[in-house]
């Protein structure tokens, strides 16, 4: 009992004060990671320039089409890329076709200046189907300069390949398009668009007008083919654009955002999809943030900042996760202590206005409005996804794609 009062009493001597300790702490670091997107934000309403002039020389680009089971999107996809004005000879098109229906294989072989390359792989994943392609690639005579790696669903501009050449003419060996969402047609198919502009402005526009890389997003990136071709057999099957993106920032090579050159993508339509997808993307994060670590002192020594902040962006959770936890610390401040709370709705509020910042005026309509209701679900899905990420960065999770996506406004 003796025990029992000795705790009690230096608890209510200095509760209080651990308590106010405690509070300090976990609000420095959600301030570290509400300053970062703020200042990314604020960077990325910057005026843009054209900083690529038409290059003198045409290089031959091949675009890669990794394609499981997308039977209903895939043609329109190819067809839609036929309609470049770049020479048609100084490109070509490769379907990597994985248990695709035999309707679908007969019109794909029967396009024209299409390659469609047949797999049954026991193990599908994005990488096995790239590497696949790399293999093709390396026995034909005819060398290209640069590999575009586009999704099924994609859909791009006639301009595409002439911006990539100019900027591959001017010394870009990694560049990543502006990816754009080609549906709104649910509310999760709102949220999921919104979210791809903010990812836009903070980790590609927002870090390329301060000097820093710009973030991968797995589809509508190119890369030169040489860098490629010896670097895709060193990624494993899970996240393999995460991984590049780690291969190149530990390089030193820079990766451009062409923010004006369009890659239109399908979004996801079911809170369900939503969930898996984003438990895959969260294990992938934490993955290669635990194998990186090791070289942020030599990165940190050697002046490489972009391979430093792709690991500090790695640290940070999911915009969804800080918005929730800052929501619900804000309350309970508020009520264990009204004083404590200035604070945390103060960064609130700024991590607020700095999405606001980063989000585009033509996604904040009336869908946006009222899908806006749907975050404390989406919050929920995001924070339960945090105890079942054990094995989610092995498992190949296919997002179905639907050919009723084209609802853009």
């Amino acid at each position: 009992m003796d025990y029992e009062y000795e705790i009690n009493k230096w608890w209510v001597s200095n509760g209080e004060m651990l308590i106010e300790y405690a509070d300090a702490i976990i609000f420095l670091l959600f301030l570290i990671a509400v300053l970062y997107i703020f200042i990314f934000s604020l960077a990325s309403l910057k005026k843009m320039k054209n900083k690529y002039p038409p290059a003198r020389k045409k290089y031959r680009f091949v675009v890669l089409f990794p394609a499981y089971q997308e039977d209903a999107v895939i043609i329109n996809s190819v067809c839609s890329f036929m309609e470049q004005d770049y020479p048609s000879y100084m490109y070509e098109l490769i379907v990597i076709a994985d248990k695709m229906q035999e309707r679908t294989m007969q019109t794909l072989k029967a396009l024209p200046s299409i390659t469609v390359l047949e797999v049954q792989y026991a193990q599908s994943t994005k990488t096995n189907a790239l590497r696949l392609a790399m293999d093709y690639l390396s026995t034909k005579e005819e060398k290209c300069d640069m590999v575009v790696i586009m999704d099924a669903d994609n859909i791009v501009n006639s301009s595409f390949l002439n911006k990539l050449n100019d900027a591959y003419y001017s010394g870009c060996l990694a560049i990543q398009t502006h990816r754009v969402a080609k549906n709104r047609n649910t509310n999760t198919a709102v949220l999921d668009a919104v979210s791809e502009e903010i990812n836009n402005s903070i980790f590609r526009s927002g870090h390329t007008r301060l000097g820093f890389s710009s973030a991968l997003i797995g589809s509508g990136m190119a890369f030169d083919y040489d860098w490629l071709r010896q670097y895709i057999y060193k990624a494993a099957h899970v996240g393999v654009d995460k991984q590049l993106e780690a291969m190149l920032l530990s390089q030193n090579i820079y990766i451009e955002f062409l923010e004006d050159v369009y890659t239109y993508d399908e979004k996801i339509q079911k809170k369900g999809q939503f969930y898996e997808q984003r438990r895959r993307w969260i294990a992938t994060q934490f993955t290669n943030l635990f194998s990186g670590l090791w070289k942020l002192p030599r990165a940190f020594f050697s002046g490489n900042w972009d391979y430093c902040d792709k690991l500090l962006q790695w640290m940070m959770p999911p915009r969804v996760i800080l918005l929730g936890f800052l929501i619900i610390f804000s309350f309970i401040t508020t009520w264990y202590d009204w004083t404590l709370s200035f604070k945390w709705w103060g960064i609130t509020f700024v991590l607020i206005f700095s999405f606001f910042m980063a989000i585009p005026d033509y996604l904040v309509d009336k869908r946006f409005r009222k899908a806006i209701f749907s975050l404390p679900i989406l919050f929920l899905l995001m924070f339960f996804n945090l105890f079942r990420l054990r094995g989610a960065n092995k498992e190949f999770i296919h997002t179905a794609h639907s050919d009723h996506s084209s609802d853009t406004n």
